[in-house]
């Protein structure tokens, strides 16, 4: 474990089958369809590249890149860094995050989709706490709920560092930064 880790939530091992459970489950629900699957960075690419390799069906992949984080805290505005490069109308698109927290990131994204006009959008999550949830959006898919403790690892992040761990652990204080602390 690494010093900076307080606990394991999620082990190595855990997040491996629940990846290939809900590889398995999405599988199914799209059969003989092609879905486009959206990873939003930078915190959902490990859980993304693992969904993949894992399915069954045909499928595209895309990227959009938003930032509502500064430190351990939201700021409530989301803004669009990076956006897709395909277009999705007419496509069944899968959301791929990390982890919905407030829930204002993927409400943002559902709404912005929905002007683009894709045949359906569902998410999907590795990550779900829904104690720290402010407004309601409808998750599909659904790795593991979580307390609302600050967790990095397997993609998610704390200024950049611990996306590199392969399981999701409670970051110490201790290695949190003070200022950080106070916003």
């Amino acid at each position: 474990m690494h010093r900076n880790i307080e606990e394991i939530l999620i082990t190595e091992e855990e997040i491996r089958k629940r990846v290939r459970e809900l590889s398995q489950r999405i599988s199914k629900d799209y059969k003989d369809r092609c879905v486009t699957f959206i990873g939003v960075l930078k915190g959902s690419f490990v859980f993304l590249s693992d969904i993949l390799k894992n399915l069954t069906i045909d499928c595209n992949v895309d990227f959009i890149g938003l930032s509502s984080y500064e430190g351990t805290k939201s700021t409530g505005i989301v803004r669009t860094v990076l956006d897709l490069k395909e277009n999705i109308q007419d496509k069944d698109v899968i959301i791929v995050e990390d982890i919905v927290d407030s829930g204002l990131t993927a409400n943002y994204l559902i709404h912005n989709f929905r002007t683009r006009r894709p045949k359906s959008i569902r998410i999907c999550t590795l990550l779900d706490k829904p104690a720290a949830r402010k407004i309601y959006v409808p998750v599909k898919y659904k790795g593991f709920s979580i307390p609302n403790k600050f967790v990095v690892g397997y993609g998610l992040d704390y200024n950049e560092n611990y996306r590199n761990l392969p399981y999701i652990g409670v970051l110490k204080k201790s290695a949190i930064k003070k200022e950080d602390l106070c916003q």
